[in-house]
């Protein structure tokens, strides 16, 4: 009776197919899976009573530290080539950015007192034709309320001279948005007197006075005596 191949052809399919790939962080993973489970075993929110228990969790701490130092390795090997390229590519970048920006700091300088002046200009342009856009509309006001009803002339005259207040204030409308393109306000400071300051804020914004004195002892209080602030050596397991 002859061979059924059949099972064996379809297990054969595919045979000559590379193995998957397996990701990194697994492969890294994966000779620690045990010492993984006993740290999280231990890792139930109950404290060690008995010396016993503490050489246990202290074998199980050594591989985990262990699995900590090749999880790094395992790490840079991915991630130093992807860092590398990442500086590199900045750095290719950088000289044309760079010269970008000088270009844009260089053409902003040399027309930035001109721009300045001509905004003066114009702002003073602006109050005057605002000034005359209110002088008009009182104007009209005022010869709208004396024009007699019964007098053409005076009523042709009220009309025509809120038509002219109209116009002014239209005119002072354009001057306001008739400024000159690429100017910001910025705000300049000199600091005169540090201990006014300090002062000011300890009043004003203690939130930032403490978070201050937090960083500030975090610092140095291994370097210097810091007045308010105890500072004590104790042991702890690491």
């Amino acid at each position: 009776m002859p061979k059924d191949n059949a099972t064996s052809d379809i297990a054969m399919i595919g045979h000559n197919n590379p193995p998957a790939e397996i990701d990194p962080i697994d492969a890294a993973i994966e000779p620690y899976g045990d010492a993984i489970a006993e740290a999280e075993n231990w890792l139930d929110g109950k404290k060690v009573e008995t010396e016993d228990q503490m050489k246990a969790v202290d074998a199980v701490l050594k591989e985990i530290r262990t699995y900590a130092t090749e999880l790094g390795k395992a790490e840079k090997e991915v991630v130093g080539p992807l860092h590398k390229a990442w500086q590199g590519e900045k750095a290719r970048w950088k000289p044309t950015l760079d010269d970008a920006e000088r270009m844009k700091k260089g053409l902003a300088a040399l027309v930035s007192n001109f721009k300045v002046k001509l905004a003066e200009e114009k702002a003073r342009a602006e109050r005057a034709a605002r000034a005359e856009a209110e002088r008009k509309r009182r104007e009209a006001e005022e010869a709208a309320r004396q024009a007699d009803v019964g007098d053409i002339e005076a009523q042709r005259d009220a009309a025509q001279k809120m038509e002219d207040a109209k116009a002014a204030q239209k005119s002072a409308s354009a001057a306001a948005k008739d400024k000159p393109k690429g100017l910001r306000t910025v705000t300049r400071y000199v600091l005169d007197d540090h201990r006014a300051a300090l002062h000011d804020i300890a009043q004003n914004d203690r939130a930032a006075m403490t978070a201050f004195i937090e960083d500030y002892v975090r610092r140095n209080h291994h370097d210097r005596a810091i007045a308010g602030v105890r500072v004590w050596t104790e042991q702890e397991a690491y």
